[in-house]
């Protein structure tokens, strides 16, 4: 297993480009079962996207990266089940089951796997699919789904707005017969940019203000799309979150301002200088952080639940108290331990953490939780005093394409070890 080896004390600076968002290509690469040719520009090379490739590979498409463009064939031999070590290499990989049923009519996976952040069940994608006309049978672990005909258009009111759940719907929508609306829809961008992909390839589908989507199902899709995913703009608000953490200035650019609506405004209440344009975003971090008053996740446009790890980071170092209260996962804490061997002061209390700011932090070996967390733990590495080694780096990997080359970019020092 790999490590980052991460020497703190250094600024971070300069400029860099985001890369892609993973929870947009995910589903785009489900998306991509629907038609004969996708020409994915701004996919980023990370392990959960490779991990949808080897999905898609299974299936009977092929996949070839030339830079950050990803082309997927598929052809009229595509398989309709995914087996369980395939599933269980990412949490993601539920979205294929929309799209399975949509191209063969039938499905069989297994529940799938991902970082453990608590109960996720999947009782919403599946309670969907059966008000569709799914029928769906658990049979020693996996699940078998087959359609009588064609699914059927229908009228669902969301318990949650469940970004997973969205996606399958709108993969098993657009070829629906009838029109499918979903009230109380997730909102993400990454929901817009899957819906965006789908339009692409003739799907119809209407997204409205109030968090209601419109499907109205058609006969057939376009054989070939080309389509240029969304920035990551979780990538984005933990790169700044590294130079604020550091008292760096940073320029990053490629990104999307508006996606961060909900974080930006964080960042200038513990004393970070921040300036907008149409695709970048500048920020200044202060000499000493002040502690941001409350920070609590909710689904979007809410401060996302994927930043809440690099900003506890943050809030370690500042000037007072801090106070997060974690709405969407009921496990999304376990970096706060790891935190805490580098000096950092948090109190967990349930779905509530306070955070009191130190002065300092000092290295110390840390292992990633999650995803998040391991970023997180990479923030704080690069304002901690020493040398920190950073283990199970495969966490980031998930989400985070080259982290350790970004970062020395920026100037950091940092290896693999």
């Amino acid at each position: 297993m790999a490590n980052f080896l991460i020497e703190g004390e250094n600024r971070i600076g300069g400029e860099l480009p985001i890369h892609g968002a993973k929870n947009a290509a995910l589903p785009i690469l489900a998306a991509a079962l629907l038609t004969r040719r996708s020409v994915l520009h701004n996919c980023p090379d990370l392990s959960d996207v490779r991990a949808a490739a080897h999905i898609l590979e299974h299936l009977g498409c092929t996949v070839e990266r030339e830079g950050d463009t990803v082309i997927v064939e598929s052809d009229d031999g595509v398989y309709c089940d995914i087996p369980d070590g395939l599933m269980r290499e990412m949490r993601s990989s539920v979205v294929f089951l929309g799209a399975i049923l949509t191209r063969c009519g039938r499905a069989r996976v297994s529940f799938p796997g991902g970082c453990e952040l608590g109960p996720r069940p999947i009782d919403i994608h599946l309670a969907s699919l059966e008000r569709m006309g799914v029928n769906i049978k658990e049979d020693h672990g996996d699940l078998d789904c087959t359609i009588d005909g064609k699914m059927v258009g229908t009228e669902l009111n969301l318990p949650f707005p469940s970004v997973g759940a969205t996606e399958n719907i709108l993969l098993a929508a657009v070829l629906a017969e009838g029109t499918t609306v979903i009230h109380n829809a997730a909102r993400e961008p990454e929901i817009q940019d899957l819906a965006g992909f789908l339009t692409a390839i003739g799907a119809k589908i209407h997204l409205k203000n109030d968090g209601t989507i419109v499907v109205e199902g058609v006969e057939t899709l376009l054989p070939e799309v080309e389509y240029r995913v969304i920035p990551d703009r979780i990538a984005t608000a933990t790169y700044l979150c590294a130079a604020a953490a550091t008292g760096g200035e940073l320029l990053v650019t490629k990104t999307e301002p508006e996606y961060l609506a909900a974080v930006l405004p964080m960042f200038e209440e513990m004393g970070c200088q921040v300036k907008t344009g149409p695709d970048l975003i500048y920020l200044k971090g202060p000499r000493r952080l002040r502690p941001v008053r409350m920070v609590r996740t909710m689904p979007y446009p809410g401060f996302p639940t994927d930043a809440q790890a690099p900003f506890m980071a943050l809030s370690t170092l500042a000037q007072g108290t801090s106070v997060f209260v974690e709405n969407i996962f009921e496990s999304r804490y376990k970096h706060a331990a790891e935190l805490m061997r580098m000096g950092a002061r948090i109190k967990v209390e349930g779905r509530v953490a306070v955070v009191e700011g130190v002065p300092a932090l000092h290295s110390a070996q840390v292992r990633c939780t999650d995803l998040r967390g391991g970023a997180a733990l990479c923030i704080a590495a690069l304002a901690a005093a020493g040398v920190s080694r950073v283990s199970d780096i495969a966490h980031i990997e998930r989400g985070y394409e080259r982290l350790e080359e970004h970062l020395s970019s920026l100037g950091a020092k940092i290896t693999r070890e």
